[in-house]
């Protein structure tokens, strides 16, 4: 398929009820720092491609997702090259189950997608409970489906879908 091609680099953010799983322990940046115009106030997820944390939004108060590059893939142009057109291609797309990219910004060499914060729990975090219910396991699929359906249709294919 033609087109961007997503990996891990747009992974969705963990809310605060992060799996354990995730790298949550050490945060590389020092909560309470700001970067550009976004006050860090706490790690919610990581993934190889980075960490997720929740900020405030100081120009337009309101709190979002920020994800940041690591440092090693900040210092190579190709990542960073990487990273910048997966933005664009995932702020295009317009749809009630993928989250919303406000901006894409550099600040002292850091390197940051700006993402809508979803609040409530992973899909991971609710499997870990028990078995969903059968008509509310059909309504998350079909919320998922209709979410990439509509990612294939803007030419976008994202290889890292993670399940429970």
């Amino acid at each position: 398929m033609s087109g961007s091609d997503f990996s891990e680099e747009l992974t969705e953010a963990q809310p605060s009820g992060a799996s354990p799983s995730q790298k949550t322990s050490q945060p590389s940046l020092e909560i309470g720092i700001t970067l550009d115009h976004f006050e860090i106030l706490g790690l919610l997820g990581a993934g190889g491609f980075g960490e997720v944390y929740r900020a405030r939004d100081a120009r337009l108060e309101r709190i979002v997702a920020v994800k940041v590059l690591p440092d090693a893939f900040a210092k190579d142009a190709e990542r960073r090259e990487r990273f910048r057109r997966e933005a664009l291609a995932a702020s295009a797309l317009n749809h009630p189950n993928i989250c919303t990219v406000h901006d894409l910004v550099e600040s002292g060499g850091r390197y940051l997608l700006v993402m809508e914060l979803v609040e409530g729990q992973t899909l991971h975090a609710a499997l870990a409970k028990g078995p969903l219910p059968v008509p509310r396991a059909i309504e998350i699929g079909r919320e998922i489906t209709s979410a990439i359906g509509e990612a294939h249709r803007a030419g976008i294919l994202h290889r890292d879908i993670k399940g429970g």
